[in-house]
């Protein structure tokens, strides 16, 4: 998957182009944006004291003060989007699965069978999850929208009052409630965008390493500081002799956000007070909601010249809603094992002549044994 980046000050963010690599343009002067993947939070969101009066508020970071209608929008096409191919995904391997069974029927043992069709039903009552979760996203962004037209209207209302003549006392009354609709609505949008927010999942983040196309040497030290939203993670690493890079951590979960992206800064540690900013960029997160892990890498100096690459994988339920164990399906390396097990030949059960042979051979040495007597 290939990152894409924009200025600091630009409003608009160039969209991500997919591929098998991370590629992106950046600049540590003007701190350029790009697309890019998340790592684990040092501080949680906490849950907001204030309750919506259509939706009560979950965990996480306070609401917004000032809701940003356009950008929730993308998000949600992206957000509908992931949860399509999460629902794709696991909807192909419940039909896998359901094959297999059939074929395995008449030559299958029961325990085999049974493993299989506990699968199943674990795989149907995910999708069910995903779909129930679908609906909410779909109510709360309806809802969303719902009051964002009212609070157009009254903004119109206002303005309307406002350009014309001071008037009379109904004329001061309607724009005073038209003030108060209007602020009313805007509350509203925040907490449902902050009800939406919660609802995202989770980035669970692998630290890949750092690619330098000879700009990495043995013994050099780096420190990378990431941050999203009240997020931190902050992370050093060594190249070793052999090429290799050590770091003291490597995984972590970053809560998705609305409208913060990933920042990343890179810093070489070259001794106790001389360190060198490699490069200080902002990343595209929305891109991120996939079925299955994507690896990601990260231009972090105007040259391209060193990458951080990352392996980003989204989980649609955060960790205070966890589903069941058949949402590993969105790792690719377990979907292989387990359909490479469930594709083994199972084992082969006796045949009718097979049986009446053995019942037969156990009579005949059953009798001889009472003729001894």
């Amino acid at each position: 998957m290939s990152l894409s980046v924009r200025p600091q000050r630009r409003v608009l963010v160039t969209k991500i182009n997919r591929s098998q690599s991370f590629a992106g343009v950046n600049s540590s002067a003007d701190r350029p944006f790009r697309n890019l993947s998340p790592f684990t939070p040092t501080v949680s969101r906490k849950t907001g004291s204030r309750v919506s009066r259509m939706f009560s508020m979950s965990h996480k970071s306070p609401p917004p003060k000032v809701p940003q209608p356009n950008r929730l929008d993308e998000v949600y096409e992206a957000l509908k989007k992931g949860l399509t191919a999460y629902l794709e995904v696991h909807q192909l391997e419940l039909e896998k699965l359901s094959t297999q069974i059939r074929e395995s029927k008449r030559n299958s043992r029961l325990g085999f069978l049974y493993d299989l069709d506990k699968q199943v039903k674990s795989i149907e009552r995910f999708l069910r999850r995903l779909e129930f979760h679908a609906s909410k996203i779909d109510e709360l962004y309806e809802a969303y929208c719902i009051q964002r037209r009212l609070r157009d209207g009254a903004h119109n209302m206002v303005k309307a009052y406002s350009t014309g003549s001071p008037g009379s006392r109904e004329a001061r009354e309607s724009l005073a409630e038209a003030s108060k609709g209007y602020k009313e609505y805007t509350e509203n949008m925040c907490l449902l965008e902050n009800e939406l927010e919660s609802q995202l999942g989770e980035f669970h983040i692998r630290m890949k390493g750092l690619a330098g196309f000879a700009r990495l040497c043995a013994g050099d030290q780096y420190e990378i500081f990431m941050k999203y939203g009240r997020q931190r993670w902050k992370l050093r690493g060594r190249i070793e002799v052999n090429s290799k890079q050590v770091w003291d951590s490597e995984e972590m979960v970053f809560l998705p956000l609305v409208t913060e992206f990933l920042s990343i800064k890179v810093t070489e540690l070259k001794s106790l007070a001389n360190h060198v900013v490699v490069g200080n960029v902002s990343c595209e997160t929305k891109d991120l909601f996939a079925a299955l892990p994507q690896v990601v890498a990260v231009d972090i100096n105007d040259l391209g010249t060193l990458k951080l690459s990352l392996e980003v994988t989204w989980n649609p339920f955060d960790k205070d809603d966890q589903p069941s164990a058949a949402s590993t399906v969105n790792k690719a390396s377990t979907v292989n094992k387990r359909f490479s097990t469930y594709n083994q030949s199972p084992p082969d059960t006796p045949s009718l002549r097979e049986q009446a042979f053995y019942v037969s051979v156990h009579q005949a040495a059953l009798l001889r044994r009472l003729g001894q007597w």
